[in-house]
């Protein structure tokens, strides 16, 4: 089955006195996989109702959405995009429906990305392995896959909980499936503790790993655990710490640094110059989450301002809206946000 063929559309006239009123009745053929759709007790189907503000009546394989009529076309392209999920062989999960209400809304509300929609359907940026598939469910997610595609050096910066390392490590490990690249290298600054490494106990595979946790977290979420064992072992997955990658080259590789925010001026342009043939480097930080000294400039900043329009260097910007983990993270990202930068009041 097409994608241009996942569900049969009825749609009914607007009511007398109600012209901005719609009614749009999807059928889909799989009776099974349109229960999943819908959800346990309807509940993906109460969420799109929540966010879109649609009416969505469901009856066996036929799901009704009654609103105004540009809500109702993009809950038509979120429940046939998760519909599409489902017919590759993908689960459906709440993330999953937030996701596609996210792109749905903004092929309407944004213009900067002209692949969003293709014959009415959403076509999503995605990332896929062996073990899973990842699609892009903001807008900033879509652009910053596309990005790691096309662009040697990318920088993704923003909030916590938008996905920014996340996806950086799913997609080197897409690379290294591929065999598009022999290697995948992750650094990631040691200052959060307050500690010099040389002081910590271990080898300097146990030095780093307390800083690197959420790097493996993804690799392992993307990769069998016996085969990101063995990578590490046999170096194709490799653990550089910062300040030991001074004088390398580093080719054939997808190279992610992450928590950039708390490298210095010179730890970055040592880093940046790293990088050599065939080879990609992903950068993500967060510039208001900076825990270095005062008085000393995060080279994360200086780098986006130097870089800006240079050729090759794509940056994304992540917002609090871009925020895909438990709803109350962006409640409490938007929160903070609010308190660092408060508007002003008129005529202050």
């Amino acid at each position: 089955m097409t994608a241009e063929h996942l569900s049969q559309a009825d749609v009914t006239a607007p009511a007398s006195g109600a012209s901005d009123e719609t009614q749009l009745a999807l059928t889909f053929e799989n009776n099974r996989l349109a229960s999943e759709l819908f959800g346990q007790f309807d509940q993906n189907l109460a969420l799109i109702e929540q966010k879109l503000k649609v009416d969505a009546r469901s009856r066996g394989n036929t799901v009704t959405l009654s609103g105004e009529e540009v809500a109702t076309n993009q809950a038509r392209r979120a429940l046939d995009h998760l519909y599409d999920r489902l017919l590759k062989g993908s689960s459906v999960e709440v993330s999953d429906v937030e996701g596609a209400i996210r792109m749905a809304l903004a092929a309407d509300d944004q213009l900067v990305l002209p692949t969003l929609e293709r014959k009415g359907k959403l076509a999503l940026a995605q990332i896929s392995t062996r073990k899973k598939t990842i699609m892009a469910r903001t807008p900033t997610q879509d652009a910053y896959m596309r990005a790691m595609e096309r662009a040697e050096l990318v920088f993704g910066v923003g909030p916590a909980g938008t996905g920014k390392t996340y996806l950086a490590v799913a997609y080197a490990a897409q690379l290294l499936e591929r065999g598009s690249v022999e290697r995948i290298i992750l650094s990631r600054p040691a200052v959060e503790a307050g500690e010099r490494l040389g002081f910590l106990p271990g080898d300097m595979k146990e030095k780093v790993d307390p800083y690197l946790r959420p790097l493996y977290d993804a690799l392992y979420d993307m990769m069998p655990g016996d085969k990101v064992e063995r990578a590490i072992t046999a170096g194709v997955i490799e653990i550089a710490p910062l300040a030991f990658m001074r004088g390398r080259t580093l080719g054939n590789a997808v190279v992610i640094l992450d928590e950039a925010q708390n490298t210095t001026q010179m730890q970055m342009k040592m880093f940046l110059t790293r990088l050599g043939e065939n080879s990609r480097m992903i950068v993500t930080g967060d510039p208001s989450q900076v825990d270095l000294p005062r008085g000393v400039t995060s080279g994360l900043v200086e780098a986006l301002s130097i870089l800006d329009g240079v050729d090759g260097v794509v940056t994304c910007r992540f917002r609090e809206a871009d925020v895909v983990r438990h709803p109350l993270v962006q409640r409490i990202v938007e929160a903070y946000g609010r308190r660092e930068h408060p508007k002003t009041e008129p005529g202050a």
